[in-house]
């Protein structure tokens, strides 16, 4: 797949220069959940029986970050590099990137029809029915069809139900946010996931017989509502059952604030420090809480480690 990064007006440009006829799908696609799958594949479908091209079209950063409506855009579902590898595992051809600014946030509807999607050769547009563009989002699916006439076909999505819930990425963000790692895994097709590198922690874990590979994310994830997980570790190949606790450790400290991740891999030796690893997350055990004796808390990780191994069972 070919990963074509661009910046509006995009006229004159290699990528216009080189495109292709093509079909398009359109969407931030944070999460690249179930419901964006169904976009892309349609539009890969539809390149693959007419002969053209296929392409996804993302943009970059998210775009209410930088129109400040909210802060929590910042962090992500999917990380860029995930979302393009995503892309890549649903046979896409050709993924374009477009750095989202100030400047592109004012173009209307109509510049971005006849300044971005006809220079590249767009024969079919793909999007979803809540699709929205152009400045302030005045420009909505409907709209993209009119405009695109007669030369851009536009395929409108319905929205995927599960449980009569329309599949989204708030939808994703607030199982997360309630510990509800099951119902995200449901929406996304995969378990959750955050990759990092694993960093030497306070070293208390070992010492009281339970080591722990603290993780340091390799991006701006959206993490989970604080607490034990039960997860399942990729490293080097191998997947690896484990525990982890995100929290800020009150049985050892009063005042952290900044919560960490801290995961034991049951049945595992090895140094991995500085190795990258992959944590799903499986299943949400219990929150986090202070203990009053450092043998109160060796307890209840045994018991944690317990339930981890009997709900991981149907996954090694």
């Amino acid at each position: 797949m070919k990963i074509i990064s661009l910046q509006y007006p995009v006229q004159d440009t290699e990528p216009v220069k080189t495109a292709l006829p093509k079909t398009l799908a359109i969407g931030y696609f944070d999460g690249v959940h179930k419901g964006h799958q169904n976009v892309i594949r349609r539009s890969v479908e539809a390149a693959r029986k007419a002969g053209l091209q296929s392409a996804v079209m993302t943009f970059y950063p998210h775009p209410k970050e930088v129109l400040g409506q909210g802060e929590q855009y910042v962090n992500g579902l999917t990380p860029l590099e995930e979302k393009v590898n995503r892309f890549r595992s649903l046979g896409v051809d050709v993924t374009y990137i477009v750095q989202f600014n100030l400047d592109f946030s004012a173009v209307t509807p109509a510049q971005f029809v006849e300044h971005v999607l006809r220079p590249l050769q767009v024969r079919k547009a793909v999007v979803g029915f809540d699709f929205s563009f152009g400045a302030r989002g005045a420009g909505k699916a409907d709209t993209l069809a009119e405009m695109g006439g007669p030369d851009i076909s536009v395929e409108i999505v319905d929205p995927l139900l599960i449980d009569g819930k329309k599949v989204s990425s708030t939808l994703i963000r607030q199982a997360l946010a309630e510990g509800k790692p099951e119902q995200a895994e449901q929406l996304l097709g995969e378990p959750y996931h955050v990759q990092g590198t694993v960093v030497h922690g306070e070293g208390r874990g070992s010492k009281i017989g339970f080591p722990t590979a603290n993780l340091e994310t390799k991006a701006a994830y959206v993490i989970p509502r604080q607490g034990v997980y039960a997860i399942m570790a990729e490293w080097d190949g191998k997947r690896i059952p484990g525990v982890l606790n995100i929290g800020v450790k009150p049985t050892f400290h009063d005042n952290l604030t900044k919560p960490v991740m801290e995961a034991h891999l049951l049945d595992f030796a090895g140094d991995i420090y500085g190795q990258s690893i992959t944590i799903h997350f499986i299943s949400f055990l219990r929150t986090e809480k202070k203990f009053n004796s450092i043998d109160e808390l060796v307890a209840q990780i045994h018991a944690d480690a317990e339930q981890a191994k009997s709900v991981l069972s149907a996954f090694k």
